[in-house]
This record gives C-alpha cells, structure tokens and sequence, in this order.
C-alpha cells in the first residue's frame, strides 16, 4: 500500500458544490486538490441549472439562503468567466408557475414575491401554454444557467488556472482520524492501488453519495430523470416550472425538460420507459406544441437529499472536516453562497452577523 503526504486542503467529490468551493479557496491563495471518481455523474452535470428561490416556493431559512444566492450569483459567473475564458450561459428570464385557479395561486408559499399573471396574462409570457391553466405568477428574479454544457467545464476550467490539483478515477474509501480529528483520507486509485492521502483539512461533497463515506450525515439519493428538445429559437422565453415538471429554454432553442423524483429507486442507473412517459406526458400538458418537437438527448442523476430537504453546511464532529452536501434540488442555486461562506469559514475570515444567521439552520447536529 503507498503512501504520500499531501499539505494541499482536499475536496472530497468532484461535483458542482467541490468545484465552486475548490474556485473560492484557490483564489483566496488555498493549494487545493480535488479527489473524485467520476465527475460526470455529479448531480451538476444532470440538473436543469434554475436559479429559483421564488419558483420553487422556498421557505424560512432556506428561502433567505436561496435570495442570497441568487444576489451573488451575477458576479459569482463574471468571476468564473474571467478565469476561464468560457460564457456560462446565466440567464435571468424570469419563471412562470403555472396554477388550475387563482386559489391555489394566491396560497403559493412565494405568492407575495411574485407578479399575478390571469389567463391572458399568462397567454402573453408562455404563448401556447394549455388551456387548462387559468392563472400563473411571475418570479422575473428567477433565472437559469446552462449547468450541463458550460457552467461545469467554466468551473473545471477556472480552477485549473488557479492552481487546483484534480484526481479522477479516485475512490475515497476511508476517513482517517485520531481522536476525532481528521488526519487524511484511503483511496483506490485509478489503477486499483490503495494510497492513503495525509491531510489536516477536507470538505465532504459527495452528494448524494456522502453518507458511504461519513455516516453522520443523514443524506440519501434520489433519482431524477430527464431529456431535452430542440424547439425553434425563442418559441419559449420564460422557464415554465409546473407541478413535478419544468421546461428550461436555453438561448438556441433548446429546452431541459425535467424531472421525476424517484426516492425509491436508489442509485440505479439508466432511464427507463415509466419515467421518460411521465416526463412526456408532464411536458404535454405544460406545452402541447412541443410534442412535436425532436428529443435530442435522455439522462438520469441523483439528487443528495436530507430527510429535510435542506442542505448540510459547516463544520462537522472530526476537526478539519467541513461539510457542503445535502443540497437537493438546490445545487445549482445555491453554489454561490456555499462556495462564498464555506471559504470563508475555513480560512477563519469573519462572517457578519447575517452570514452567521444564514448558516446558522444548516449545522450537521441539526437531526
């Protein structure tokens, strides 16, 4: 069994969430090294890139974390552009909910944050829209970002002009400790070789898959499949995000259709007939036009969830290891913040009192 010494903080996952806080601590002058097994099957890579705090019908603390994402994200992108010379793709074009009758509208948890749309008005922001949608509200702050196809390799990009050290094909197998403080961390490599990696700090952001590696955070999969459509240019200009299904349009015409939530189904694989005919059948009564229009292309991720459906952020029970998982349907949303606050936590910067407040529901113990 080899061994090294490495003095470099690790990220322990490869994904959205490891990536945006490997950027944040590179440019704070942190020698980092990102340890993964296999990139593309990181949940950033399969999600549908919306920015949607308001949409999404967030509420309390998660809500507040949501919005502050949300304001930081404009420069969050201009930062990761400027280091890697690659456009994200964000797009703040407003999202449509679509309701059956003005009751379930007014009694949306985010109703008060959005614009009332009565069926004409919903006709004029989602032309062809079905007709069995009466009302809708607008969330104009709302937005996307084109996660799949140019946020990620923006981000794999940004933090290798900053320095940052990656190793695929890496699976963590272990967490060393002393008396619960966190010494490194067992692989297998990619040639099937057992390393063991010395290291006084790491960030846990295995997604979904962090409760195999550290039992104390209660996070489990769950499985969403999805496709995508080409619709001509501009057919669709607002997101529309209805009940257990959305369209995402992207600037070519492009639209992410998504996604079942299959708790169940644990980390197997692969799309399956059931779920691309829910999707089919959810897209239809959104848009009925688009069933016309050719699918390009079929995927499967898994959601890291928590039994409450917010994220896991902070330090943990073994000194020097931190915790960013958890995140749900949030990742992209909420990459921002977690990237900004975590960065700061471990290179002891202080947090205003706000900050402290924005983290302060997320703590591991919480369960």
């Amino acid at each position: 069994m080899a061994t090294r010494k490495a003095k470099r903080l690790l990220i322990l996952g490869g994904g959205l969430i490891g990536l945006a806080i490997a950027h944040e601590l590179a440019s704070k002058g942190k020698k980092v090294e990102v340890l993964s097994r296999r990139r593309s099957e990181a949940a950033g890579f399969v999600a549908a890139g919306m920015l949607a705090p308001h949409a999404e019908g967030l509420s309390n603390g998660l809500l507040h974390l949501g919005r502050a994402s949300l304001f930081r994200i404009p420069q969050w992108v201009k930062k990761i552009e400027a280091n890697s010379g690659i456009n994200c793709g964000l797009r703040l074009c407003g999202i449509v909910v679509p309701f059956l009758n003005n009751e379930e509208r007014d009694n949306y948890p985010t109703a008060a944050l959005g614009k009332y749309l009565d069926r004409n008005g919903l006709e004029q922001e989602v032309p062809g829209i079905a007709k069995k949608w009466k009302s809708g509200l607008l969330f104009q702050e709302d937005g996307q970002i084109d996660n799949r196809r140019r946020l990620m390799r923006a981000l794999e990009k940004a933090c290798l002009e900053l320095g940052v050290q990656f190793q695929e094909g890496i699976e963590v197998q272990t967490l060393l400790k002393v008396k619960d403080v966190f010494q490194g961390v067992r692989i297998r490599n990619a040639e099937g070789e057992i390393q063991t990696i010395f290291a006084t700090e790491a960030i846990l952001c295995n997604g979904a898959w962090s409760n195999k590696l550290f039992k104390e955070v209660p996070v489990f999969p769950v499985k969403g499949q999805m496709f995508s459509i080409q619709g001509p240019q501009n057919a669709l200009n607002r997101i529309i995000f209805g009940p257990g299904i959305y369209l995402v349009p992207r600037e070519d015409g492009l639209i992410v259709v998504g996604a079942t939530s299959e708790k169940e189904a644990a980390f197997s694989e692969g799309c399956t007939p059931f779920g691309q005919k829910t999707l089919q059948e959810g897209m239809n009564s959104l848009l009925p036009s688009a069933t016309s229009w050719p699918h390009i292309e079929h995927w499967w991720g898994f959601r890291p969830c928590t039994p409450d459906s917010e994220p896991i952020l902070g330090n943990s029970s073994l000194e020097g290891l931190w915790l960013a998982t958890g995140h749900n349907r949030n990742g992209v949303l909420l990459a921002a913040i977690t990237s900004e606050l975590m960065a700061k936590s471990i290179c002891n910067e202080h947090l205003s009192n706000s900050e402290e407040e924005l983290l302060k529901p997320f703590k591991w113990d919480r369960f």
